[in-house]
């Protein structure tokens, strides 16, 4: 973070007619990460949980502002906030079944009754949804980082800071070379910033750096870290692409309100919500110490 910070102030006084200002709000808000993901990893497994439960409520809380919410909305987000601790309380307590299908499977099949009752069928789908979206990206999702000290104390923080480490630096060379090198956009209707040469730099730094970091926070053989290193910088691009076309299509015709999201939570955390699901299970799979 220090080293980021220093070359953009270098290059901000090297090249001063352009216009760095999303770099400016995202390194912002990497320094914001960076103090929660210190407390996460750093401190007992009950602050660690507090503190990403916290993340997940603020991610959730922005994801909600894009929406155009009728007043019928209002009791459904209520619900909606009141699964996080819910969540995070199976996580304490370590009981991992109920961890993974309370929100994919019970919250859904519950959370449209407080829109039901009184409040008619106008809008109904499209509230539902998207707040089940909603859900399972910015508290289900992001829950994963929490259960990696539940499931394993001895490896757990620095899985996380494994994940978190490879999940920015994928997202920083993705966004950098897209942005001076990158010509072809892989989806331009969804995320006009990443191009097929900023996906490949990432793929390619994402491993290598696995590769040279596997052996001080990890079990891995390096094998399986160049592995995780390539599915952990696909999966970030998915996770990218995917709130990058939530926003668009929540946000259509308010071009101001998108702007102002570029460079808060929300946006940071997109590849996250991937990552962490997706490496915990793998990680998981293989090795039985989780």
């Amino acid at each position: 973070m220090l080293v980021a910070t220093f070359v953009f102030h270098f290059i901000t006084k090297w090249q001063a007619a352009k216009d760095f200002s999303l770099i400016r709000f995202r390194i912002k808000t990497w320094w914001g990460m960076f103090g929660i993901f210190c407390v996460a990893t750093l401190f007992n497994t009950t602050i660690s949980l507090c503190a990403i439960m916290v993340l997940s409520y603020f991610a959730l809380k922005e994801y909600f502002s894009m929406m155009k919410t009728r007043k019928s909305d209002r009791r459904l987000f209520l619900w909606a906030y009141l699964t996080i601790p819910v969540q995070f309380y199976w996580i304490f307590i370590g009981w991992y079944g109920m961890f993974i299908v309370f929100i994919p499977i019970y919250v859904f099949l519950f959370l449209p009754l407080p829109r039901i009752i009184g409040k008619g069928t106008i809008g109904f789908l499209r509230s539902v949804s998207v707040t089940q979206w909603g859900l399972m990206l910015m508290v289900f999702g992001l829950s994963h980082l929490a259960f990696f000290t539940v499931a394993t104390p001895e490896y757990g923080a620095n899985l996380v800071l494994y994940l978190i480490i490879l999940t920015q630096i994928n997202d920083v060379v993705q966004y950098l070379v897209s942005l001076y090198f990158g010509k072809r956009k892989v989806a331009p209707t969804a995320n006009p910033y990443i191009t097929w040469e900023g996906l490949a730099a990432g793929i390619i730094v994402t491993m290598l750096t696995a590769y040279f970091i596997y052996r001080y926070v990890t079990p891995f053989d390096p094998t399986f870290a160049i592995l995780t290193g390539l599915l952990i910088s696909v999966a970030g691009y998915f996770g990218s692409l995917t709130i990058s076309v939530l926003k668009r299509d929540l946000l259509i015709g308010n071009r101001e309100r998108m702007e102002k999201l570029e460079g808060r939570y929300l946006h940071r955390i997109d590849s996250l919500a991937y990552t962490a699901p997706v490496f915990f299970h793998v990680v998981r799979y293989f090795f039985d110490f989780m």
